[in-house]
């Protein structure tokens, strides 16, 4: 069922199991939240869950999101106070219920194939617990280090976070996403290589990255700083 809430995960309806749970947070991003969702919608991989966290968005975001939630009870909603992009992953990761747990970036949006493709490796590699990669990547190549924000690297140089797919037990002892200001992402995947997750590269480009709007997280942070 899908649902509105406003505080802690004890409140949010437990979605259906199945093979992916896939996260999706977003912050005022009511103009390009429909791009992903109707790219989740027409995936050719159907079992699979959604839980979208509402950093507490100030535009009609809810609005945007409602007429998914009527269509399809796959979709899930919950609108937490606003406490950044960690802390929202994590609501989602709590209470995902998908065997995997991967992610969609509100403005970015998935080939139709991206989640088949995942299943199908994973299914053939049952030892993997963390896949990763396969972004096909538009606009800004480049983002600030998180060691040294004054230093620009090029994303292909970087693991990209909506491209993870994590198996939601290693997540949870991994306990989720800290809250640092550049490269969560990264820091999850150092987590996970240290504590000897069986990790794998795919290189089929079905996750569109886009840094090509101002709104991007890491285009945001160069501006400003």
């Amino acid at each position: 069922m899908a649902y509105r809430v406003k505080l802690n995960v004890s409140q949010i309806a437990t979605p259906a199991p199945c093979f992916f749970s896939v996260i999706i947070t977003t912050y005022n991003r009511a103009n390009l939240i429909s791009r992903a969702l109707d790219s989740l919608i027409a995936q050719t991989e159907t079992d699979w869950n959604a839980i979208i966290v509402d950093d507490e968005s100030r535009d009609d975001t809810y609005c945007r999101v409602l007429p998914y939630l009527k269509v399809s009870p796959k979709i899930a909603y919950v609108r937490q106070p606003h406490n950044g992009e960690s802390a929202a992953k994590n609501i989602g990761l709590w209470s995902a219920t998908g065997r995997f747990i991967t992610f969609l970036d509100s403005d970015d949006e998935y080939d139709s194939l991206h989640l088949e493709t995942r299943k199908s490796v994973l299914l053939k590699n049952p030892s993997v617990e963390f896949l990763h990669g396969g972004a096909k990547i538009l606009g800004n190549q480049f983002v600030p280090d998180r060691f040294n924000y004054k230093k620009m690297v090029n994303l292909n140089d970087c693991v990209i976070g909506g491209t993870f797919v994590i198996d939601r037990k290693l997540a949870i002892s991994l306990n989720g996403f800290r809250d640092i200001l550049i490269g969560p992402d990264a820091d999850l995947y150092e987590r996970a290589i240290n504590e000897g997750a069986k990790m794998k590269k795919i290189n089929d480009q079905t996750y569109v990255y886009h840094h090509d709007t101002a709104d991007s997280i890491t285009n945001k942070f160069f501006v400003n700083s």
